[in-house]
């Protein structure tokens, strides 16, 4: 069945598990017929696609690179394509696009010129990791990158702790891989004792996936073996239930 005019949002896998375990079917005929992509990095995006179909004309596509050196005035063009009636695809380094994520300035413009948007289903490092960790699904909040510097990064942890017991809501946040094992030493030390904090590594890798939750103290001092893998935190710190004056000694 020949796709519908649209803008596709195909996700990619999040570590080297095979095709077949991480992506729905669907997503792989759909992807088969669209031949326009907006990508953030072309040469990955050919990997991908070749992973996902050997036999996957590539030299037949368009790809429009979609990244921090793309100038703002050049992202509306890359939807031509779709504003001829031709399908055209969305696809990130990894995970669902424009979640943290560049691809979300091509999909604000198609939704302002009343394109037909269509997410697909697949692997999203933040739920699953928020799934894995046992912290609060009913609430949470993702917040990208955390500043660099030590000392803001120690402050921003402190505020993340403090919104996690005001609000009720797990925090989330990803850091640059060869920067995990200190942002852990990081938050074991900011953090209060019992306050809960998660790391989830390789998340779909049969192999090498790692999610462990652990209250800040039990981090302390554990030995690094997070640095160079793909990984996203959490912070989960339980509110004080309040005292009701029922509760009150007399």
């Amino acid at each position: 069945m020949a796709l519908d005019p649209a803008l596709y949002l195909l996700p990619v896998g999040i570590s080297d598990a095979p095709v077949d375990t991480v992506i729905p079917p669907r997503n792989l005929e759909v992807a088969s017929q669209i031949r326009h992509f907006i990508v953030e990095n072309v040469r990955t995006a050919r990997r991908w696609l070749r992973r996902c179909d050997p036999a996957y004309p590539i030299e037949e596509c368009e790809f429009y690179e979609l990244n921090r050196h793309t100038r703002p005035e050049d992202v509306s063009g890359f939807l031509a394509p779709l504003r001829r009636g031709v399908p055209v695809g969305v696809m990130s380094e990894a995970g669902c696009p424009a979640v943290a994520d560049p691809g979300a300035d091509v999909v604000a413009i198609a939704q302002r010129e009343g394109m037909k948007v269509v997410p697909l289903v697949g692997p999203s490092s933040i739920l699953m990791s928020l799934m894995g960790s046992g912290f609060n699904g009913q609430g949470f909040a993702f917040h990208g990158y955390l500043p660099v510097e030590p000392s803001l990064k120690a402050s921003a942890l402190r505020e993340l702790e403090n919104e996690s017991s005001r609000r009720d809501m797990t925090q989330i946040f990803i850091e640059t891989p060869y920067r995990n094992d200190k942002t852990v030493a990081l938050m074991a030390s900011t953090l209060r004792p019992d306050t809960m904090m998660c790391v989830a590594c390789d998340i779909t890798d049969p192999l090498r996936q790692e999610i462990v939750s652990l209250p800040a103290s039990k981090w302390r001092g554990r030995a690094g073996s997070f640095d160079k893998r793909p990984a996203i935190f959490l912070i989960y710190r339980r509110p004080m239930r309040p005292v009701k004056t029922s509760d009150r000694k007399k």
